[in-house]
């Protein structure tokens, strides 16, 4: 496969040399219009590099061989290339934007020319110009040799889906559900675990956003997306530290993704929407432009609007044994749900002539509302003293500044990343309804890496170090709320935790014989933790290691995949959540289980078929996280209730329960040149400490999910223009549910049974018009909710539990969107 990288690079260079148009000619006249192989894929993991070296690597995948005619240089960089491709599907990928058009001139050859350069006369016809476009393979697989279930949302679904909130944004995805409907307390679940047991990144930067559980833990605006990376369960050593459970990988809007890789120019888009349920208008505004290798980028985006209705369709919330029905909320607008967002992005980037590139970024989004007392539920009955809504004030930034080489050689090809990431949240207090001051909580990472990537016959390795130094304080407002209780009123002083960590990493990627993907690495980690006092454990220096090994091979090349997956993870002591932090927690242990760092196990295996655009996949999973940190502010918590005492009440700072999570997905799928159709399915159950989760005691730790499955179709008529698609949801009751411990006895030890989850299945549709206008402008429609079904969705606080109202999603909506870029 070497060799043949070598050939190409040879071909090509030695047909410039000497003049390769008209001797090119002579070939071509002689030859039919022709394809590549009808039927073959191949997979491709391609990142963005000089273009001469990505066409090599081409090559060496596909054995499809190279001319380039002209005696002109090949420049610039190649698209990233990710997945499962046919031999010109791929071409057309990694060409995109590049100034070169191509031409098969037989099955396993091809030509490339400059758009409006000389071409032979037959083809000057048949030849395709390269859009800016994204192609993203099947099903947006992930990269090859990657564990069973990993994937990418790219650009090209982002435009497709045209997300409102994280919950669109990872829709038609049943092994990642979205809690909450109101992005301020959304929370992303990857397999039932929630986000902050995996490595998140925004552009590289660790984030630490375990604020406040009735808040969003990762609150980011999809319009400034390019695209998110999943790896459920086995994550790549180099994804970060504390990755238990996986990683997600943001990244933005870069000026090379809207101009074009080699071109200076400059351009903008400007986006309106409109939301009929809540009278929602959005308003977004992108400029870049790109100028001698300096690159600007502005985004902007502002949304507003009132309160949304329920839909009115649907059963009546289940009751619980022992509390009267809850309220029924179907067909009525929902309090505290109104719209006000501001978000917003800026980038300035300058690239050498070398390929030295460096890049600064500033991402921030803010919310500044009205929200229900406890932002993740409609409402929960729980005595006098709190009203129905109350402001939440929240605020998350990040700033990233990054080198890295356009024109690696030989081994260099580094990459080094400095960034801090903030959020803030701040909301009234209560005593009987009255306002009696404000609460603070803030947590801050400050973090970076530098890693090398070393290119090796057979793949490469990926080694370096990283760093962050992370910090959660909270400031109840003691002052103002004067509380009299001097032992409540010295554990609600201002309180802070913090953490150091240092980490060495190594990820290999390798293709060590035919037909295999291997990926394998590994971590070792120092950390040091710092309590909310001087408690003997409450200043803890550790250090572990984790290992992680994925792979696949064709059983049977061009059609069947076997896949597998295991990682051992050591994520040290995790920092508590801001708003439950207590000055005068009891670390020691003395009084109850000690203070452990917390680690986790997965496994995943599964099976991929692929054939002439059909594809069938199933895979299995299992997560086991132990000592789960998940910290109450009480110094005597008692997990199971008044009676029951499998396990004695411990300090809130050392609470940490043990996690298992397991389940399958199993998925369906046909793509065609201008459409697809995508069925999938997965089941998911998790249990704490042996006994079925529920919404509140997974609470930063997993949430019950039971069944999902997703049905996602679109279809392009290019001859119109026009694009039309849909997406369903369906989640069947779920009976498998815990027990109330408040509600037990003597007679009855483990208390009653939560009612199971409601059912819902949900439909949305949209219709997209692109006309040919002067500039790229786009019309589009989307219906919400179609049925006007009311539900809340599987992963939003409280359905088991009789005395909270969840918060139910919007009901029937249409949202209009128009688009123009110039």
């Amino acid at each position: 496969m070497r060799a043949r990288g070598v050939f190409v690079m040879s071909v090509i260079t030695n047909v410039a040399r000497f003049g390769g148009v008209s001797a090119l000619a002579v070939g071509l006249s002689l030859t039919s219009t022709a394809r590549a192989d009808d039927g073959r894929r191949f997979t491709l993991d391609i990142p963005s590099k000089p273009l001469l070296a990505a066409l090599a690597d081409y090559t060496a995948a596909t054995g499809v061989q190279l001319v380039r005619t002209g005696g002109d240089r090949i420049a610039g960089r190649s698209r990233a290339v990710s997945g499962r491709f046919g031999a010109e599907e791929g071409l057309r990928a990694m060409l995109a934007g590049s100034g070169l058009i191509y031409q098969f001139t037989g099955p396993r050859t091809a030509a490339l020319y400059p758009i409006g350069g000389a071409m032979p006369v037959q083809l000057a016809g048949e030849a395709e110009a390269l859009d800016e476009l994204q192609v993203t393979g099947e099903s947006g697989a992930g990269a090859p040799g990657g564990a069973p279930g990993s994937f990418v949302v790219t650009s090209a679904d982002i435009e497709r889906k045209n997300p409102q909130d994280v919950r669109d944004l990872f829709g038609g995805e049943p092994g990642v559900q979205v809690g909450s409907s109101i992005p301020l307390s959304q929370k992303v679940y990857v397999r039932g675990v929630e986000e902050t047991n995996l490595a998140v990144t925004i552009d590289g930067s660790a984030q630490n956003n375990k604020v406040f559980h009735h808040n969003a833990t990762t609150y980011i605006d999809p319009g400034l997306l390019k695209q998110a990376r999943v790896d459920p369960g086995v994550a790549p050593a180099d994804a970060g530290f504390g990755a238990l459970a996986g990683s997600i990988a943001y990244e933005t809007k870069d000026v090379p993704d809207l101009l074009g890789h080699d071109r200076d120019g400059y351009g903008g888009i400007v986006k309106g929407t409109f939301n009929s349920n809540g009278a929602v208008f959005g308003n977004s505004y992108t400029v870049y432009g790109k100028q001698n290798g300096f690159e600007a980028l502005g985004y902007f985006n502002w949304a507003d609007g009132g309160r949304y209705r329920a839909g009115e369709n649907g059963p009546r919330l289940p009751t619980q044994a022992g509390r009267p029905e809850r309220p029924d909320l179907r067909g009525e607008k929902i309090p505290g749900t109104a719209t006000d967002l501001l978000s917003g992005l800026a980038k300035l980037a300058y690239e050498s002539s070398e390929g030295h590139r460096f890049e600064v970024s500033h991402e921030r989004v803010h919310d500044d509302t009205s929200r229900p007392f406890r932002a993740n539920a409609g409402d929960i009955i729980a005595g006098a003293g709190n009203p129905l809504t109350r402001n939440y004030k929240l605020d998350r930034q990040n700033t990233v500044l990054n080198y890295s080489t356009t024109s690696p050689e030989g081994w260099f090809d580094p990459k080094v990343v400095l960034a801090y990431s903030e959020t803030k949240v701040k909301i009234p207090n209560f005593s009987v309804l009255d306002e009696i001051g404000h609460s603070t909580g803030s947590t801050s990472s400050l973090n970076g890496r530098a890693e090398n990537r070393f290119a090796l016959p057979l793949g490469s390795v990926t080694a370096g170090v990283d760093f962050r130094h992370d910090v959660a304080k909270v400031d109840y407002g003691l002052n103002e709320r004067g509380l009299s209780d001097p032992v409540l009123a010295a554990g609600y002083l201002d309180a802070r935790e913090r953490m150091t960590n240092i980490g060495l990493y190594a990820q290999a990627r390798l293709e060590p014989i035919e037909r295999a993907r291997l990926n394998f690495g590994g971590r070792a980690d120092h950390q040091r933790f710092k309590g909310t006092n001087d408690d003997p454990g409450s200043d803890i220096s550790h250090s572990g290691l984790s290992g992680n090994v994925s792979g696949e091979y064709d059983l049977v090349p061009d059609l069947l995949t076997a896949k597998a997956g295991y990682s051992h993870v050591w994520a040290g002591v995790p920092l508590a959540e801001n708003f439950i932090m207590n000055r005068n927690w009891d670390y020691s242990g003395e009084t109850g289980k000690d203070l452990n760092a917390t680690t986790a196990d997965n496994y995943s295996a599964g099976l991929v078929i692929r054939h002439s655009g059909f594809a069938i996949e199933g895979s299995i999973f299992k997560t086991q996280i132990e000592n789960a940190r998940n910290a109450k502010f009480s110094n005597t918590y008692d997990f199971d209730g008044r009676f029951v005492n499998f396990y004695l009440p411990v300090p809130g700072a050392s609470w940490a329960p043990d996690l298992d999570t397991k389940g399958f997905e199993i998925g369906a799928g046909y793509e065609w040149e201008t459409g697809f159709v995508r069925v999938k399915y997965a089941h998911i159950d998790v249990d704490i400490n042996g006994r079925p989760g529920d919404s509140d005691t997974g609470n930063y730790i997993a949430t019950p999910v039971g069944d999902v499955i997703t049905i996602s179709a679109a279809h392009t008529f290019a001859a119109w223009n026009v694009t039309v698609g849909g997406d369903i949801e369906i989640a069947p009751k779920y009976k498998r549910t815990g027990y109330d411990p408040f509600s037990a006895t003597l007679e009855n030890p483990r208390g009653d049974k939560y009612p199971a989850y409601p059912a819902y299945e949900i439909v949305n549709a949209f219709i997209e018009y692109k006309p040919k206008l002067k500039y790229e402008t786009t019309f589009r429609l989307d219906v919400k909710n179609i049925f006007d079904e009311a539900y809340s969705s599987r992963a939003t606080y409280g359905d088991e539990f009789g005395n909270v109202t969840p918060l139910y999603e919007p009901g029937r909506s249409f949202l209009m969107t128009a688009q123009v870029k110039f």
